[in-house]
């Protein structure tokens, strides 16, 4: 015969087991406490070199968060500075979107019109010395700390590129990186098409691209009749510039929405408002593998509300959110003063068809696949599911990303070629 606990002994069971959980839970917090504090204290006791306990700390912290995905970092004050300075579209270095693989920095694309550019950088390209100094054993932020400074200084890079048996030297001149936002003409034989390149996501590519399209849109001598927008190579940036930009082409319909796949929880749904610049004229979206993040949301929201022909390659696949929280100093000797932020992975992109960007990217619906130097290339691809400890997309079944490369010569830019012949062929239909 079962024995029934009375409800007051129930009561007393059920608090004993929550003390002993409690009491479990802050032993094991004390313990690893106890831990990390033991081992700051062997390095700064017993450490070959000298050491500071900030840096140490910073590191340990650094090495935390790029344990969860590549994605997730700590960011002093210096680098929370020139984060807001990217932001706004103007900063010092190089010109190239970088990530960190294997203990390298890979090139994820040069940006238009950069030294690093014009010096012939490719995306797929390691960065394994910066001034002979090896990057092995640095952080991302300390690679492209040492990357940037001041403009007209000069800056060896060595570096080691796929079919090359041995790495080379190139030297190049810092300049202040004004990053292109958005670049127009017009193409066809008849000119009768409009080109928009956007190269980024700033603060300042939405304002830059209505006054383009609206010169465009109202110049009495007007023959646009289709447009194409140039994605190829554009990394990202601001997710409110991306939904700008998607809602100049849209009058309805879902542009992108954030979810947490863990909790099963839709953070936020963004839709477009009637407007659509173009007065719904024919639009071909060009990507490749360089096109990520907020160039992937524009390109999902386009296509999913059959808004606009996709033509290209599989994009970069990077669908995850990143949320900065700044880290405020609590103390009497630095009030209001911060530490600088943790930039953190706290959700993903999904596209109005509900499918996540996340590692699997956007499959374009006519695929055209650009030669390199005379020949298809494939061993030239980036893409997020190349990262280490990349977010993995749960309906994932192959690899996100491909080539990022744009020949020099329009000549020999396929893609482009391609996307012309298309809508001139449409123009001649209208």
């Amino acid at each position: 015969m079962k024995k029934i606990l009375s409800p007051t002994l129930f009561l007393i069971f059920l608090k004993l087991t929550l003390w002993s959980d409690l009491f479990a839970s802050e032993k094991i917090k004390a313990e690893n406490e106890e831990l990390l504090q033991s081992v700051i204290k062997l390095v700064q006791e017993e450490y070959i070199d000298e050491t500071k306990e900030d840096e140490i700390i910073e590191s340990a912290i650094n090495g935390m968060l790029q344990s969860l995905d590549p994605h997730s970092v700590y960011l002093n004050q210096k680098d929370f500075k020139e984060l807001t300075s990217d932001t706004k579209g103007e900063f010092g270095g190089l010109g190239i979107e970088v990530t960190m693989e294997k203990g390298l920095i890979k090139v994820i694309s040069p940006i238009d019109k950069t030294p690093a550019e014009r010096a012939g950088i490719i995306e797929g390209d390691l960065i394994t010395h910066i001034n002979k100094d090896p990057i092995l054993g640095k952080t991302l932020s300390e690679a492209v700390s040492l990357m940037r400074g001041k403009p007209n200084t000069e800056i060896e890079i060595t570096i080691a590129r796929q079919g090359f048996e041995e790495g080379f030297d190139l030297k190049l001149i810092r300049e202040i990186i004004k990053v292109p936002g958005v670049l127009v003409n017009v193409k066809g034989e008849k000119n009768d098409i409009g080109y928009i390149r956007v190269s980024s996501f700033n603060e300042k590519t939405s304002d830059e691209l209505y006054k383009e399209i609206i010169k465009f849109e109202f110049n009495p001598n007007n023959q646009i009749k289709s447009y194409i927008l140039d994605l190829r190579r554009n990394p990202g940036g601001l997710l409110n510039q991306a939904i700008q930009v998607t809602n100049f082409f849209l009058d309805e319909g879902n542009i992108v929405s954030t979810k947490r796949p863990r909790f099963d929880k839709t953070i936020n749904e963004y839709n477009a408002k009637k407007g659509d610049l173009i007065f719904g004229k024919p639009l071909l979206v060009i990507v490749n593998g360089g096109s990520a993040s907020a160039s992937e949301i524009v390109a999902g929201a386009l296509q999913d509300n059959k808004r606009a022909i996709i033509l290209g390659t599989k994009t970069f696949g990077k669908g995850s959110v990143q949320t900065l929280f700044p880290i405020e100093k609590n103390n009497l000797f630095s009030p209001n003063d911060l530490y600088g932020a943790v930039k953190l992975t706290t959700a993903e992109y999904f596209t109005p068809s509900g499918k996540s960007i996340q590692a699997k990217g956007i499959e374009p619906d006519i695929i055209i696949t650009q030669n390199f130097e005379g020949e298809k290339n494939d061993s030239l691809t980036v893409g997020e599911t190349k990262l280490n400890k990349y977010i993995k997309n749960e309906n994932e079944n192959n690899e996100s990303g491909s080539s990022a490369y744009i020949p020099s010569e329009e000549i020999n830019d396929i893609q482009l070629n391609e996307a012309i012949k298309i809508l001139s062929n449409l123009n001649e239909k209208i």
